[in-house]
């Protein structure tokens, strides 16, 4: 097919942070590209149902408890009460505010076609598009799947957005709960426990792992349950759903216990948990599947692995003209990583040189009270690989900046390898860690070692002295612990 027979040199099927990136790389790269979206506005789950909105409420009960512990600084304030139906339109403002910025970035880049509809391959080259208007297939050079994931239901709790929602239910959800129990302790579980318990819900947190935040460093996930009990929220660890029941004014819960370590706080956690729970809501937060259905793999062959379209290191599928990114594929499910690899598959399409992502570097933020960031390897996972292995902590509680804004709770902890000093991971719990994670974001990127994050003057005084001190304790030296 000759190229001048082409509609667009690429077609992405997905505007969430995936596609859009790469609409707008490809754009500014000088392809002629089109962004297909079922959706009403641009942006995606991210920005409609996911990371954005949930961030905006967090935010507003960040506030709640700042304004609670006024008295602490000394400002006396009326006892906070939360509005929630302002909070939600605040919410809904920050999203349309991103949406627009979407569609002035794709017309400032010349992203020329913006497609409302729903769109399937039905042909090597060839996409059609569903929408309001009726369809019309369109020919391309390059396809990029870029469709996303969609909540996942537990079969003895399907969601139901009654009593049973999931993470799309809940972000709609206008009134806050006498209570709540969330089945997941996962980023998405565990930030919508935080945030309930700050709008004053009772919060039951149940996983069915031992631990909370099971993908994180065991020492944080420890911390994290720590101070998730220390504010009241009860968390259930090792425990099981098996059971669920519609009662009069909510949901009863019939829990197992499973097996643990014994004498573990995970362990002690299971065994004093109740065979029974009652809440008003239950928030199913056990993951997201990836949307491959109707997009029209089957019709060329394109190979899927577990669900997930399976890629090489540069995003192509078996199909070398058609890639995906995203949730789609058997990555990190982070928007952060969406963006990156929409960016590689453009900038391959383009013919200039990339190299594929190294998922080791890719960070993780979960924006509960208190935020937990890292990057790199966990200690255990560093062991696991056969590195040699040396560690260090330094807590809140001996950091300066801490106790003037009031959050001392957490510790940045730093693992290094001891042959060569290449610093592995930096794992972070506590005030800011989302942002603080950065810093060690860029030295892993660097290949730095930990004698070099060390020797990097910190501002004082700050919360990033602490990864600074984290780095000499990892060196057996802490200079204020």
């Amino acid at each position: 097919m000759a190229q001048e027979q082409f509609d667009y040199d690429l077609i992405i099927i997905g505007s969430g942070p995936g596609g859009y990136v790469a609409g707008i790389r490809a754009g500014q790269l000088g392809l002629k590209v089109a962004v297909v979206e079922r959706d009403p506005k641009f942006g995606g789950t991210c920005l409609h149902r996911g990371c954005i909105p949930t961030k905006a409420l967090l935010h507003t009960a960040a506030l709640l408890d700042e304004i609670r512990g006024a008295a602490e600084h000394g400002i006396q304030v009326a006892a906070p009460a939360l509005d929630i139906a302002r909070a939600h339109e605040r919410k809904r403002k920050v999203v349309d505010k991103n949406a627009r910025g979407i569609e002035a970035l794709f017309k400032k880049y010349k992203v020329v076609g913006m497609l409302q509809g729903t769109g399937r391959l039905v042909g090597p080259h060839e996409v059609e598009v569903e929408g309001k208007d009726g369809r019309r297939v369109w020919k391309t050079r390059f396809v990029m799947i870029a469709t996303g994931s969609v909540p996942r239901d537990v079969p003895i709790a399907p969601a139901d957005g009654e009593r049973v929602l999931n993470s799309d239910h809940i972000l709609l959800l206008e009134r806050v709960p006498k209570s709540i129990a969330v089945l997941g302790a996962g980023a998405v579980g565990t930030e919508f426990a935080s945030l309930y318990a700050s709008f004053g819900s009772e919060v039951t947190l149940i996983e069915m792992l031992p631990r909370v935040l099971p993908i994180e460093d065991e020492e944080v996930s420890a911390e994290l349950e720590r101070a998730l009990r220390k504010r009241k929220l009860k968390v259930l660890t090792n425990t099981l759903l098996s059971g669920v029941e519609r009662t009069g004014d909510g949901v009863r819960l019939t829990l197992e216990r499973q097996g643990g370590k014994a004498g573990s706080a995970p362990e002690k956690a299971a065994k004093d948990a109740p065979a029974t729970v009652e809440a008003e809501l239950l928030l199913s937060a056990v993951g997201r599947r990836p949307v491959t259905e109707g997009v029209g793999l089957e019709t060329l062959g394109i190979e899927l692995e577990r669900g997930y379209v399976k890629v090489n290191p540069l995003m192509q599928t078996n199909l070398p003209h058609v890639y995906a990114i995203g949730d789609v594929v058997d990555t990190p499910w982070l928007a952060h990583v969406a963006s990156a690899e929409g960016i590689l598959a453009v900038e391959h399409m383009a013919g200039q040189a990339v190299r594929p992502i190294n998922y080791d570097h890719v960070p993780s933020c979960t924006y509960c009270d208190p935020e937990v960031g890292s990057v790199g390897l966990s200690e255990a996972r560093a062991r696991e690989r056969g590195y040699e292995v040396a560690v260090g902590k330094f807590p809140y509680t001996a950091l300066a900046k801490a106790s003037i804004v009031g959050h001392t709770t957490g510790f940045v902890k730093v693992v290094r390898e001891t042959r060569y000093d290449e610093l592995l991971g930096v794992h972070i719990i506590g005030a800011g860690a989302t942002d603080l994670i950065a810093e060690a974001c860029a030295a892993l990127q660097m290949e730095a070692t930990d004698e070099e994050l060390l020797h990097t003057i910190h501002a004082h005084p700050t919360l990033s002295e602490a990864v600074g001190e984290a780095a000499h304790a990892a060196l057996g030296h802490a200079i204020h612990f």
